[in-house]
């Protein structure tokens, strides 16, 4: 069966917007490898730590992840037409602390623009990080939120990004010389793009 896109998705309470694409597949293997959830007391009794855990398979993942980043790197390359990358974040919370986006069901919305972004309609704009949401690309019929809210939802702030960045940094470190040199690439354009912004403001 063909494989049109791959899901990533991570809990974060600010940094990630709800939806993204990356801008092409190698970006997408460093989307992946990137990914990070904040803890919930349930989980570790700590509360907001980022824990890094790519492509949800650190605990599955019987090998080097060094490796394992370079094997999709691989593939990617060996697939004419490779499938679209995405990240997902349905836990984006707002000033006063609660939920932005209702989750559950309603994440179906998001998913429509994923498959109108693989049909090559859904519209977007160009961030440093990929491709956002215009705030009229998702099907909100029926849906009480507001344009703040989507505004919100889909912001991308440059200085949140930066320190994301340095906290990447830190992780990949770990791999030493079996980290692809592709993502180390991907995180100094990554750092560009972003830097770029921010002085043009």
């Amino acid at each position: 069966m063909p494989i049109s896109a791959f899901i990533f998705g991570g809990r974060r309470a600010k940094v990630a917007p709800l939806v993204y694409e990356s801008r092409d597949w190698e970006h997408g293997v460093f989307v992946g490898a990137t990914m990070a959830s904040e803890t919930t007391a349930a989980a570790t009794g700590a509360v907001g730590v980022t824990r890094r855990d790519p492509m949800a398979m650190l605990p599955f993942c019987g090998y080097n992840m060094g490796d394992y980043f370079g094997h999709w790197l691989e593939m990617g390359r060996r697939i004419p037409h490779p499938p679209k990358i995405f990240h997902v974040n349905w836990f984006r919370r707002g000033a006063d602390g609660k939920f932005l986006w209702p989750g559950y069901g309603e994440n179906a919305r998001v998913l429509k623009w994923i498959l109108e972004r693989v049909e090559g309609r859904g519209k977007a704009t160009e961030t440093p990080i990929g491709y956002v949401p215009t705030a009229d690309a998702l099907t909100l019929d029926g849906l009480s939120i507001s344009r703040r809210t989507m505004d919100a939802l889909l912001h991308v702030d440059p200085a949140d990004w930066i320190s994301e960045l340095e906290d990447t940094r830190k992780f990949f470190e770990q791999f030493g010389a079996r980290l692809p040199r592709a993502l180390w690439k991907q995180h100094e354009m990554q750092a560009a793009r972003l830097g770029q912004l921010v002085a043009a403001k």
